[in-house]
């Protein structure tokens, strides 16, 4: 071979490379109500994927239903990474093959880089005068919660309230269970996720009361309106970690392990820490929230862990296949 044909040769390889690192992209499948947020995540992290190493990233994003976003991934969807608001649509993964079963500590807190909460958004005026849980079972209110079996949102709702029932009586399930059962003879229709269940209240018109998470609360506020609708901070609510994982199958065979795993990590930098307050997401850097005060109220916070031992427990007696939920809704 020439010595030009060697140049030739060695300027087409390097073009080739340039091509496929200018082609390079990131999936990241995630729940409803982060879309805003990723939305300005995504160019942040790419300018500094480029900056520190000269490489190009295309990154997308899928939102929906949690459970069914979670499905779509075991169905074959490529996700690269996975943002999800709970432990048991993650686990799902593992159950599945996709993640090992440690997933959770391969990043910073268990792989939480932020939380959330259950709040309600209420019509202007309040007008059926509601400030707590207990007032969700109350005659003549109508509740808008999402499918808790196909949506985190719905599921944090759910247990929220169990749990605020289950700690009124002192620790009685048969009480846990009537007042959970009264709030769902509540719900006048089951949207399969969050946002579907923003628009079934906020454009529909439908219900008194929408219970959702903390940012898309203030999101619902900005763009009706307080004129339209306002918040309802209740005493107490469920604490909602929010997990991430790369998805290990997918990008072991796309060849995206190294962009997967620095995207995540960048979750928890200064930067992205400001960005998730930015959006209401609580961040793990307090210094993070500080810059942004009166944003996120001072609110008593449960977890699911301390009251059921585990995630899988919960997910397990209220979610499975005949579960509590099936047992108090199906039989309405």
């Amino acid at each position: 071979m020439t010595l030009f044909k060697k140049i030739a040769l060695l300027l087409a390889l390097a073009g080739a490379a340039q091509l496929g690192a200018a082609e390079q992209t990131l999936l990241n499948v995630s729940y409803d109500v982060t879309r805003e947020f990723y939305k300005e995540f995504n160019p942040a992290f790419a300018a500094h994927w480029a900056r520190t190493t000269g490489e190009k990233l295309t990154l997308n994003q899928s939102h929906g239903g949690s459970s069914k976003q979670v499905r779509s991934v075991i169905d074959g969807l490529q996700a690269d990474v996975v943002t999800m608001n709970g432990v048991p649509d993650v686990d799902q993964l593992a159950k599945n093959g996709l993640i090992p079963a440690d997933w959770a500590g391969r990043l910073p807190n268990e792989s939480v880089p932020y939380t959330s909460t259950i709040l309600f958004i209420v019509r202007k005026g309040n007008p059926k005068g509601i400030k707590d849980w207990s007032d969700l079972v109350k005659d003549g209110v109508s509740v808008i919660i999402p499918n808790p079996k196909t949506s985190g949102n719905g599921r944090y709702s759910y247990l929220g309230a169990w749990i605020y029932a289950l700690r009124q009586s002192g620790g009685n399930e048969a009480a846990a269970r009537d007042f959970v059962k009264k709030l769902f003879a509540n719900v006048p229709v089951l949207d399969t996720g969050g946002r579907g269940a923003t628009t079934t209240f906020a454009q529909r018109g439908i219900g008194d009361v929408l219970l959702t998470f903390e940012n898309e609360v203030a999101l619902i506020v900005k763009e009706l309106g307080p004129d339209a609708v306002e918040a309802v901070v209740p005493p107490s609510s469920i604490l909602a970690e929010n997990p991430v994982v790369w998805v290990d199958k997918v990008v072991k065979k796309r060849g995206t392990e190294k962009q997967a795993k620095a995207y995540l990590d960048y979750l928890y930098s200064p930067e992205a820490q400001e960005l998730a307050a930015k959006y209401y997401f609580r961040p793990l850097d307090a210094s993070a929230a500080a810059k942004f005060p009166g944003r996120f109220p001072a609110i008593s916070l449960f977890s699911v862990p301390e009251t059921f031992g585990s995630w899988e427990v919960a997910q397990k007696t209220h979610f499975g296949e005949g579960g509590v939920f099936d047992q108090i809704y199906l039989k309405q």
